[in-house]
């Protein structure tokens, strides 16, 4: 059984260990980042789309996979679904409510507009030829089921290696803190950041730390810029420096207006940190309330406050939810556990024959 995955720039070193341990089962993988091999408007890189191109028919000819496996819908995917061969996609997020958001805030040209047009044109094709969806959580597999009902589905939550994510070095924070880890880039999410305003003055000698940037960043610094008690960051490397920022905070907030499954989550309860995340989407099948971390209402800045407080107040709890958090995430989302998930329900789809999945 032979597996091409096409993956997006920043997942590929997630993707790669997905590839590792499928391996064990038998699988040939090869991984390549989906741009270099396939691409055209409303890409801006015009030099590539002709070369890319002719690079997707190469390597499917020289690797000759039975499944393509798409970590987005654009240009690779929309090659992989008109190649005939069997094609699965990885959703991550709510393209859907996504494209809204983005028409309504940063997209409003003329231009921009369009070119958001043509992506969801090759995203509508692509779900629509696809041989199975992906969800990232159960949440988004009801939105998925909804809008491609034939669609066969399966819930394919991210994995991670725990063995990399471990204690390191602390990143020179101000204590005691919170760490909000999380992009701007989707406004449905970003805005609950503006919560901030009312929970700030609560704790003057908390420091918040944010790491994240994207299209609103601007936006939310312009609210929070003024308060001493927050620090912004913008983008740290990964995996290194982000490790060390993990390991340095008290407490990991995820404040977010919708997500899917999180990697932060999974990330920051390797580092053995206490977690409180809004209540949205798939966030709750990644923590376990009351154990792992804390769980908070949308739109609710009482509860964020209430739920800090607790932690704040008592470090026996801080270090009990953290050390339940590793192990929660140790036993159920390594990705040994993931790939078999993938494989059995690919076997169940008539995608691969059971005969090549070694156990």
């Amino acid at each position: 059984m032979k597996l091409l995955i096409g993956a997006a720039p920043s997942k590929i070193f997630h993707l790669k260990e997905f590839a590792k341990s499928l391996m064990k089962f038998n699988i040939e993988c090869k991984i390549v980042n989906d741009v270099e091999y396939a691409d055209g408007y409303p890409s801006r890189n015009f030099k590539s789309w002709l070369l890319s191109n002719k690079k997707f028919e190469k390597l499917i000819s020289e690797f000759k996979p039975d499944v393509i496996f798409v970590d987005r819908p654009r240009h690779f995917g929309l090659k992989s679904v008109n190649s005939k061969i069997p094609t699965v996609f990885y959703l991550r997020g709510d393209y859907w409510s996504e494209m809204v958001w983005a028409k309504e805030t940063v997209y409003k040209s003329f231009a921009k507009k369009k070119a958001l047009n043509k992506w969801e044109e090759i995203g509508s094709e692509c779900f629509s030829k696809a041989s199975m969806i992906l969800p990232i959580c159960k949440y988004l597999e009801n939105i998925v089921n909804k809008k491609y009902s034939d669609k066969p589905t399966f819930v394919l939550q991210s994995g991670i290696d725990s063995s990399k994510w471990n204690k390191t070095k602390d990143m020179d924070l101000k204590h005691p803190c919170v760490g909000l880890l999380q992009g701007a880039t989707i406004w449905g999410k970003t805005k609950e950041l503006f919560l901030l305003k009312k929970i700030l003055p609560v704790f003057p000698n908390v420091t918040f730390y944010w790491v994240g940037d994207g299209p609103y960043a601007n936006q939310i610094l312009s609210e929070l810029k003024n308060f001493k008690n927050f620090k912004w960051f913008g983008k740290l490397s990964y995996p290194e420096k982000i490790q060390e920022y993990l390991s340095g905070i008290d407490i990991y907030a995820l404040i977010t207006g919708i997500d899917m499954s999180p990697l932060t989550l999974q990330e920051a309860q390797l580092m053995e940190k206490p977690v409180i995340a809004t209540n949205v989407g798939g966030v709750s099948e990644i923590i376990k309330d009351g154990e792992t971390g804390l769980l908070i209402e949308k739109n609710n800045a009482n509860d964020i406050i209430d739920k800090l407080s607790l932690l704040l107040n008592n470090e026996d709890k801080r270090t009990k939810m953290g050390k339940a958090g590793r192990k929660f995430i140790e036993e159920n989302f390594s990705w040994d556990i993931i790939a078999r998930q993938f494989i059995e329900n690919l076997i169940e789809n008539g995608l691969m024959e059971k005969n090549e999945y070694k156990k």
